[in-house]
C-alpha cells in the first residue's frame, strides 16, 4: 500500500468533514493487522452475537421467574431488577414485548484494547459512532487518490457501506427497496455528517436512505413519515443513532413506539435498554451465573470471552448479613464486605475503573470513567461516592484496568506535517459487525493511536483514526 501524502489527507478531509468540528492526527498509512488478528476478529463478532442472544434469554428468563437452566434449578430476578433499573415502565415494557423477541442491534462494535496478552474487550456498543467515518476512511486509504481502489484495507468501503443497508433492509424483508430513516437527534448531533454521507452514499446506489432529525419525522395515520418537497413519505426502518436517555428529550419519540406497535415500521437497535447496558459484563462474569453462561454460549464463544472481558463486578450497595464478603477485589490483602471500601485502595491496588451502566447522558465517550490508578485518593474516593449514591436508579460497574501496549506507527508531526515520523501509542481497536442473514459480518475496523501517556483511548484532538489493512504475519 503507497503512503498517502499529507496534503492529500488534509484535502480530502477538508472536503468532506464527518465528525462536527472534530480534528485528529493524520498518518500516511492504515493500520496494520496480520491474518491471525483479522481471524480473530471474524471469532470476536461472532462470540458477541452470541453474547447478546444469551443475555436477551437471561433478562427474559429473569424477568418472568423462569428457570435458566436445563436440568437443575436455578432463578435470578435480581438479573432483570438490575437491567431495568431506572428505566421507565414503558420501555421495561417494550423490551420485555414478545414482538421483540429475537431483535438484536443491526450493529455490533466492541471496544478491544491491544495488550502485551493481545485484545481486550472493555465494552460492546450498539449504537456506535464512526460508521460513516470508517467507511470513508476505508475508501480512501484503499484508494488510489482518484475513487478507485488500489489496496483492500480490512472491509472496503464499499463493503462496509452495502452491509450497513443489508443488515437494516433485512428488517423489513417483505420490501424490494424500503425507505430508512437514519435518525439523529441533537444530543448525538456530532455524528450527523457520517450518516449524512452514509445516506448520500447510498442514495447514489439507488436506495431509499435518509439522514434525519428527530422533529422531521411525524405520524400519519399509524405510519411515521417526514416531508420531501410538500409529499409525506412513509418510512419502513429507523436506524435510531441516540441513546434511550435520550427518548425524554425528542417530541416525537411516542410516535416511533406507536408505529412500531402497528407494525409500521421497524427500528434498529431496538429500544431495549437491557441491551446497552455495561453491566451485562458483571454478569458474564457473576458467580451465581456461571452454570447459566455454560449452557447458553457454545465452547468456543465462551473460552474466548473469558480470555476478552475483564473482570468486571456490578457495584451494588445492598447490605451483607454479617461475615459476608463481596465477590470483588482486595484492599490492603482482604475482602471487602461493603463497596466503600474501595475508596480505602491503596493506588497499587487501584488498577480498577469505575463507569456508570448505561441509561445516562455520561454513559458513552468515557465521560463517566475514573480510573483509579490514574487519579488522587480524592478523585477515586468521589467516584466511589458517586457511583454508590447513584446506585439506587443508575448502577455502575467496577472493571479491571488491562494496560494497553506501547506500539509503534508513522504520523505526520506538528512541527514539520509533510514528513511521516514513527511515533509511540496505544491503540484501541473498533471492529464493526453487521448482522446480515442472522450473522455477524466483518466490514471494517477503526483503529485510534493515541499518544502513550493517554490511560483512557478514545477520539480526541491528539490521537490518530485510522482504518486497518491486512499485511503478512501468523
Amino acid at each position: 500500500m503507497a503512503d498517502l501524502a499529507y496534503d492529500f489527507l488534509q484535502t480530502a478531509l477538508t472536503a468532506q468533514p464527518l465528525f462536527e468540528a472534530k480534528t485528529w492526527q493524520l498518518s500516511p498509512t492504515a493500520w496494520p493487522l496480520t491474518r491471525g488478528q483479522i481471524d480473530e476478529l471474524e471469532a470476536i463478532g461472532q462470540a458477541c452475537f452470541e453474547f447478546h442472544q444469551a443475555l436477551e434469554t437471561l433478562y427474559l428468563r429473569s424477568a418472568s421467574g423462569k428457570n435458566l437452566l436445563r436440568n437443575k434449578p436455578l432463578t435470578a430476578p435480581w438479573v432483570a431488577d438490575y437491567l431495568d433499573r431506572g428505566k421507565p415502565a414503558y420501555l421495561v415494557s417494550h423490551s420485555r414485548d414478545a414482538k421483540n423477541r429475537g431483535a438484536y442491534p443491526a450493529v455490533l462494535r466492541p471496544d478491544l484494547l491491544l495488550t502485551e496478552d493481545g485484545f481486550v474487550m472493555t465494552e460492546l456498543d450498539s449504537v456506535p459512532g464512526g460508521i460513516g467515518l470508517t467507511a470513508f476512511l476505508n475508501r480512501l486509504y484503499g484508494g488510489k487518490g482518484d475513487g478507485t481502489e488500489a489496496t483492500p484495507v480490512v472491509g472496503s468501503g464499499d463493503a462496509m457501506i452495502k452491509s450497513f443497508y443489508a443488515s437494516l433492509a433485512a428488517l423489513r424483508a417483505d420490501l424490494r427497496n424500503p425507505l430508512i430513516a437514519l435518525v439523529v437527534s441533537d444530543e448525538a448531533g456530532t455524528y450527523r455528517p457520517e450518516m449524512e454521507w452514509m445516506a448520500l452514499q447510498l442514495q447514489l446506489l439507488g436506495k431509499r436512505v435518509f439522514c434525519l432529525s428527530p422533529d422531521d419525522v411525524f405520524p400519519l395515520g399509524s405510519s411515521l413519515c417526514f416531508d420531501v418537497e410538500g409529499n409525506p413519505e412513509k418510512i419502513d426502518v429507523i436506524y435510531r443513532f441516540f441513546e434511550l436517555f435520550d427518548l425524554e428529550n425528542i417530541r416525537t419519540a411516542r410516535f416511533f413506539l406507536e408505529a412500531w406497535e402497528a407494525g409500521e415500521v421497524a427500528i434498529s437497535p431496538p429500544m431495549r435498554p437491557f441491551q446497552e447496558e455495561k453491566l451485562a459484563f458483571g454478569l458474564f462474569h457473576h458467580h451465581l451465573l456461571a452454570d447459566f453462561w455454560n449452557e447458553a454460549l457454545s465452547g468456543k464463544t465462551l473460552k474466548l470471552l473469558r480470555q476478552l472481558v475483564p473482570a468486571t463486578w456490578i457495584l451494588d450497595p445492598a447490605p451483607l448479613p454479617p461475615g459476608a464478603v463481596l465477590d470483588g477485589p482486595k484492599v490492603a490483602g482482604r475482602f471487602l464486605s461493603e463497596w466503600k471500601q474501595l475508596a480505602a485502595a491503596s493506588q497499587k491496588e487501584r488498577d480498577l475503573i469505575i463507569k456508570i451502566s448505561g441509561y445516562h447522558e455520561t454513559a458513552w465517550g468515557a465521560r463517566s470513567v475514573v480510573l483509579g490508578s490514574d487519579c488522587s485518593r480524592e478523585e477515586w474516593q468521589a467516584g466511589v461516592d458517586i457511583a454508590l449514591t447513584d446506585a439506587p436508579r443508575n448502577l455502575h460497574v467496577l472493571q479491571e484496568y488491562r494496560k494497553p501496549r506501547r506500539v509503534q506507527h508513522p504520523l505526520y508531526a506538528a512541527e514539520s506535517p509533510h514528513e511521516a515520523k514513527e511515533a509511540f501509542g496505544r491503540l484501541r481497536l473498533c471492529p464493526y459487525y453487521f448482522i446480515v442473514e442472522g450473522k455477524p459480518r466483518l466490514s471494517g475496523a477503526l483503529a485510534t493511536f493515541c499518544p502513550p501517556d493517554k490511560k483512557i483511548i478514545h477520539g480526541m484532538q491528539d490521537a490518530a483514526l485510522l482504518p486497518c489493512r491486512a499485511v503478512e504475519g501468523p
